[in-house]
């Protein structure tokens, strides 16, 4: 396994449309495990293989259960994701990316989805998420389609620090 470089804005692969995966071989399996990799290292929750350079619908999620920390994170791997049933109530929350560093941003998303794809064997999988693990995976879709959490958030801000305290400053 290999952490491999995640890319950053302006880097226009960030703005494209990923390409379906149709090939389930051994180039997959390394790019997932150099994705979980790579994730865990920056360290994030989430990663879409258009932030490690690579044009396909593969993205990683990790994330634990709130309430209980004792329960270890579990791992998500979908290939050619898609989000099915968005609930129709939404929920504003402050989101950054591994992507673009130093911006943080008030998103409105869906409280809750199902997410429908494969697994790393190309087996269909389904999965109900609600509150973060709902919008991470949502973050996560955007990236494959070329969207960006700062083309859907309300307010963008930027880290500041200063003596001892991170402050946030409103961008826009």
């Amino acid at each position: 396994m290999t952490i491999r470089e995640i890319v950053v804005l302006p880097n226009d692969i960030l703005r494209r449309k990923a390409h379906k995966v149709t090939d389930f071989g051994p180039e997959l399996q390394t790019l997932i495990d150099d994705m979980i990799e790579t994730m865990r290292a920056a360290p994030g929750v989430g990663l879409a293989a258009p932030q490690v350079n690579v044009s396909q619908r593969v993205i990683v999620v990790e994330f634990g259960d709130e309430e209980d920390e004792e329960i270890p994170p579990k791992l998500y791997v979908v290939v050619n994701p898609e989000t099915k049933r968005p609930s129709r109530e939404t929920s504003l929350g402050m989101e950054g990316c591994l992507s673009i560093p130093d911006l943080l941003g008030d998103v409105d998303r869906p409280e809750s989805v199902t997410v429908r794809g494969f697994n790393r064997r190309g087996h269909p999988i389904k999965i109900k998420a609600s509150g973060w693990l709902a919008r991470i995976f949502q973050h996560e879709i955007d990236h494959l389609n070329g969207v960006l959490f700062i083309d859907r958030a309300e307010k963008i801000f930027t880290l500041e620090e200063q003596e001892d305290s991170v402050k946030l400053k409103t961008v826009v």
